[in-house]
């Protein structure tokens, strides 16, 4: 599992490592990590460091002091690396005499031509976007230049991937000692680009986690296993209340997705039951013994009184989706004794907040927090980074997986039948989605292999998404795992 800490955590730690290193040595043991993938990523463009064109972007605070350390190693092993200062009379003093002892220079203003640049202009505790001085350098980053950010894109929110006005987007982030919250979650993730964690010796509590992303083993350990004895009632059946007259597809792709993810047998209600029945005879129609309830995909408008009717299973956990999230009464929801799981896109999370939707799309992890807490339930929030938080607080998890390709109609309805139908097997809400989640995205990967898909084919894909989690390929001999 991937965690992610919290400003605050990361410098309480840093101070306490401080406390017992020799001065500087846990600044060098960040700048010989950055040093590293800077070389690397120059190695991998030209063939060698010797000759690069390395340009240092450098605030006053220890990014600064990190970029100007990582500098005079590229610059003794034989780049042309120029360090331009936001403000001249404020750069890391140790970090500005190892870069001119190294052969490095220090310049007025950017180069036209880089190999690699390093943005190191604001650090962790940076808020609310560039200033004016920072931004004309951002700006100036020569284009075709490799980007390089130290421990997070300057200019954006490490706490929670908000981006309140100008901010560098990188092609590689280099983070020291632990994740930030905000090189996971959109709008800071797409700014990030590829994360590079280098181990400083931080020592950070699980207590700690801010935010978790799942990853294969974790998933496996989820995912509920037949056993011998096992009949569909101890798989999971799933209540469907979904489709209409005039969203059909919708009632079809939810079941798809709740057969595909495991459920023993899906009880169907609504109005599309002949088109369920044409692609899916095995579905039983009508109300009966479930386990969990899917409710809104295609419902339309005006069937409000059948997301109540749902809710008002008390001890059946409820999916809520699309149409049952319209007009929701937060005071019911937090009345019910059975998990409620809330899967809203960006625009149903804005109405359920009363906000703009450009304000959930701009603070997601703020969003989905309020959610969870506001409604007494699990929300999910789908988007470019899926967000899952419970209302008994803890880490908020981040969806790793996934395509742009799942931007597609339809998708959405399969990811709740999915998640309705690890909710039916028994598995905890922020279980059930997060898994969910994660299954979907691979799905969606799968379907797509770089080309567009559809709905139909996500389902499709779902059982090799499974089996690829459960009995994953044996990696090649010295392989390692993906950073992303």
């Amino acid at each position: 599992m991937r965690t992610a800490y919290s400003v605050e955590s990361v410098r309480a730690a840093e101070r306490e490592l401080m406390a017992r290193l020799p001065e500087g040595a846990l600044m060098a043991r960040a700048a010989a990590g950055l040093a590293a993938v800077c070389a690397e990523l120059l190695a991998r463009r030209r063939g060698r460091v010797y000759g690069a064109r390395v340009v240092l972007l450098v605030g006053p605070g220890d990014n600064g002091g990190d970029a100007l350390y990582a500098g005079a190693r590229l610059a003794r092993r034989g780049a042309g690396v120029t360090a331009v200062p936001m403000d001249p009379e404020r750069m890391h003093p140790g970090g500005l005499a190892a870069l001119r002892a190294a052969g490095g220079r220090v310049g007025e203003r950017v180069p036209e031509r880089a190999d690699l640049v390093v943005d190191g202009l604001l650090g962790i505790g940076g808020r609310g976007g560039l200033r004016p001085a920072a931004a004309a350098l951002a700006e100036a980053i020569p284009a075709g230049a490799v980007v390089v950010a130290v421990d997070l894109p300057s200019g954006v929110d490490a706490d929670t991937g908000e981006v309140a006005g100008p901010a560098v987007t990188a092609g590689v982030t280099v983070t020291f000692g632990a994740h930030k919250p905000g090189l996971l979650t959109d709008p800071g993730a797409s700014r990030a680009g590829a994360v590079r964690l280098v181990d400083i010796g931080l020592d950070l509590p699980r207590s700690a986690v801010a935010m978790e992303a799942l990853q294969h083993a974790d998933v496996a350990r989820l995912l509920p296993v037949p056993s011998a004895s096992s009949d569909k009632y101890r798989r999971g059946v799933v209540g469907v209340v979904a489709g209409s007259e005039q969203y059909p597809g919708a009632a079809v792709l939810a079941v798809a997705g709740a057969l595909r993810g495991g459920a023993g047998a899906v009880r169907y209600v609504g109005p599309a039951a002949e088109a369920v029945l044409a692609r899916f005879p095995e579905v039983l129609v009508g109300r009966g013994r479930v386990q969990s309830w899917v409710v809104g995909p295609g419902l339309g408008a005006g069937r409000a009184e059948e997301v109540e009717r749902a809710l008002a299973d008390a001890e059946v956990p409820v999916l809520l989706d699309a149409d049952g999230l319209r007009g929701l009464d937060g005071a019911v929801v937090r009345r019910r004794r059975a998990a409620t799981l809330l899967t809203p896109h960006a625009g149903e999370a804005a109405a359920l907040l009363g906000v703009a939707r450009e304000e959930v799309e701009a603070g997601r992890l703020g969003a989905v927090r309020e959610l969870a807490g506001r409604y007494g339930a699990t929300a999910l929030l789908k988007g470019s980074t899926t967000l899952v938080a419970s209302a008994a607080g803890g880490p908020v998890r981040v969806n790793p997986t996934g395509t742009p390709w799942l931007a597609t109609a339809g998708s959405g309805d399969v990811l709740s039948g999915l998640a309705g139908a690890l909710l039916a097997a028994g598995l905890p809400a922020l279980d059930a989605a997060s898994a969910a989640a994660y299954l979907h995205g691979l799905a969606g990967r799968f379907a797509a292999a770089g080309a567009p898909t559809t709905a139909q084919e996500v389902a499709a894909a779902l059982p090799a998404a499974w089996r690829s989690v459960v009995s994953p390929p044996a990696p090649a001999a010295g392989a390692g795992a993906p950073e992303r």
